[in-house]
């Protein structure tokens, strides 16, 4: 057994346990990370006459540390060393090991985004929840959020990201991506993803959030159009696709009770944006181009799903 350092052994002897400290103890256990560094290790760098790759299960942690955080690279080096407890979750002692730069950090995301990995993760964690019955296929219900860009040119380029679009919802303009997504509507657990520039329409990516299997399908008033109903009727789906008024027309009293039935139903497949964005603080894109944050994305879907499910998890000793 590795002799704890000085370093080490103080935190060890830390009395009060903090909110983070509960978390991360919680994602320890729920993180399928032997599936995962599986799907990873065929790609990851070998010991060879160069300097040693640091330790798979220390990257991967370190990265899915900055997913639940939001640390950028540099960031992220800078807590190893300053914080103990993201240290020891990482598996690195400060008083005998050396920390992972920020290049090293950022090199490690990159090699994710080059073979895809992130979408390979995403699958892999779905895999686990359909095989452990958390994951049903019997609904989907569909939904579509903003993801804001910087709109400032004052970078090292001198202009906006050029895969990043502006778009108007109401009466507002916003600049950035969207992320679409498929969602159980009994377990609220994400199945299928799709980044997109800002002004793709929602209705253009329903078909492919869909995975196939479903008895019913719900999504909001923007997905109503006669494709979106058509398709619906000919896969033999019911269709809980919430109905539009028409111009200088209010909606009948049956369709109004329809889209409140609808809007119940829905309003499970707006809780992964909620845990995105209030428990890892997700709000805005981090990087440039739109491949870049998509692969984000799917890392941030994977890890949200697992949060969802925790208490389930853990109570079947995951």
């Amino acid at each position: 057994m590795k002799q704890l350092s000085f370093a080490a052994s103080e935190f060890a002897k830390k009395p009060k346990q903090t909110r983070r400290e509960k978390f991360l103890l919680e994602m320890d256990v729920v993180v399928p990370w032997s599936r995962l560094l599986m799907v990873i290790e065929p790609h990851y760098p070998k010991a060879g006459n160069g300097r040693r790759p640091y330790e798979l299960p220390t990257m991967l942690r370190i990265h899915f540390m900055q997913q639940w955080f939001g640390y950028a690279d540099a960031a992220m080096e800078e807590a190893l060393h300053e914080v103990p407890l993201l240290r020891h979750f990482a598996g690195l002692d400060a008083g005998t090991d050396t920390m992972p730069d920020e290049t090293t950090i950022l090199n490690f995301r990159h090699l994710l985004e080059r073979h895809s990995l992130s979408s390979a993760l995403f699958a892999e964690v779905n895999g686990l929840l359909l095989e452990r019955g958390l994951l049903l296929r019997e609904g989907t219900t569909v939904d579509a959020t903003l993801i804001a860009a910087p709109p400032s040119t004052k970078n090292r380029e001198g202009k906006r990201d050029p895969e990043m679009t502006q778009t108007k919802k109401g009466n507002q303009w916003y600049f950035g991506m969207k992320a679409h997504i498929g969602v159980d509507d009994e377990s609220g657990l994400v199945h299928s993803l799709i980044g997109t520039t800002a002004k793709v329409s929602d209705m253009s990516q329903f078909t492919q959030l869909l995975h196939g299997e479903e008895e019913r399908v719900s999504a909001d008033r923007g997905y109503d159009y006669p494709q979106i109903h058509s398709h619906l009727q000919e896969n033999l789906i019911e269709d809980w696709v919430a109905l539009k008024g028409k111009p200088g027309k209010s909606l009948s009293a049956w369709a109004q009770g329809l889209n409140h039935a609808i809007a119940q139903v829905h309003a499970i497949g707006e809780h992964p944006f909620r845990i995105l964005k209030r428990q890892f603080g997700y709000t805005k894109v981090r990087y440039r181009g739109l491949d870049k944050n998509t692969a984000q994305l799917f890392t941030l879907f994977a890890l949200g799903n697992l949060f969802q499910v925790r208490r389930a998890l853990l109570a079947s000793g995951a």
